[in-house]
């Protein structure tokens, strides 16, 4: 693991914890962190070792979103021209969204754990994760609206698959802001938990159980959910049939059926 501006990246018992670590910035999503995400999540993918990777953010807060001084450096390189501006523009939110594609395309399970605020792009980079969970004192808000744009990093492609496409527009279009407890009834969190400690501690939890699991069978559960979102039913039968084919001749289907037949823990290489 590298040193990273923007994040704190440990590893133990197989948990990747990447935690947004600018506390003194409320966690905003300054140029580092669009950068260093890239690495910190091929990092992920390239490590055996991780098994599953847990997302935060340091102190109070996850994230207040995309850093205004970032916009502000992006507005000030515009010139003149028109469609230079548009070519330029568009180049650059297709690198923000490559930033936070890398998280969705990881192939280890992201669990994020959220307390304080969460707006904005941090909406963006929830989205991409495979499970949210929260704290009762998180406020989540999709705020691009009040900043006269529309969301263009994810959520708004991301969100209605997970909470359905009403409550989505209810929530961009007013900009409104929600906490823990409605987040949990509208689908967006998982879980909520009484405060940040909890929050964590129950969060470590889960990713340790999943972390337990056979890392063929996780990857392969995981690449079929994905798959699954942009195709047809039988689309997805028949890629599962071929993906199994290889999969099932794995060594971790051995050692989880003994395991199983014998009520023991199994262990699996990773």
């Amino acid at each position: 693991m590298s040193d990273y501006q923007a994040f704190r990246v440990d590893l133990a018992d197989k948990i990747a914890h990447v935690q947004i670590n600018r506390p003194e910035k409320v966690n905003a999503m300054n140029a580092d962190f669009w950068r260093e995400i890239i690495e910190v999540f091929q990092w992920v993918d390239a490590t055996d070792a991780v098994r599953v990777v847990v997302l935060s953010g340091a102190g109070k807060h996850f994230s207040s979103g995309i850093d205004l001084m970032l916009l502000a450096s992006v507005g000030a390189q515009l010139g003149k021209d028109v469609g230079r501006n548009a070519d330029a523009l568009r180049r650059k939110i297709l690198e923000l969204q490559a930033s936070i594609n890398a998280v969705d395309n990881c192939r280890k399970p992201v669990l994020a754990a959220i307390q304080g605020y969460c707006l904005g792009g941090a909406i963006d980079l929830i989205s991409a994760c495979d499970m949210r969970y929260a704290s009762v004192d998180a406020q989540f808000s999709i705020k691009e609206v009040d900043m006269g744009m529309a969301a263009d990093v994810g959520t708004l492609q991301r969100l209605p698959r997970i909470i359905g496409d009403g409550m989505m527009r209810e929530l961009a279009f007013t900009g409104r802001t929600i906490d823990g407890e409605e987040a949990a009834r509208i689908g967006l969190v998982n879980r909520v938990y009484t405060d940040h400690e909890a929050l964590l501690a129950g969060v470590m939890q889960l990713a340790g159980e999943i972390a337990a699991k056979s890392p063929i069978a996780i990857r392969g559960t995981k690449e079929m959910i994905r798959y699954m979102r942009d195709h047809r039913v039988d689309d997805g039968l028949e890629y599962i049939a071929t993906w199994n084919a290889a999969m099932l001749q794995s060594e971790d289907l051995r050692l989880a059926m003994a395991a199983h037949m014998t009520k023991q823990k199994p262990e699996f290489a990773d």
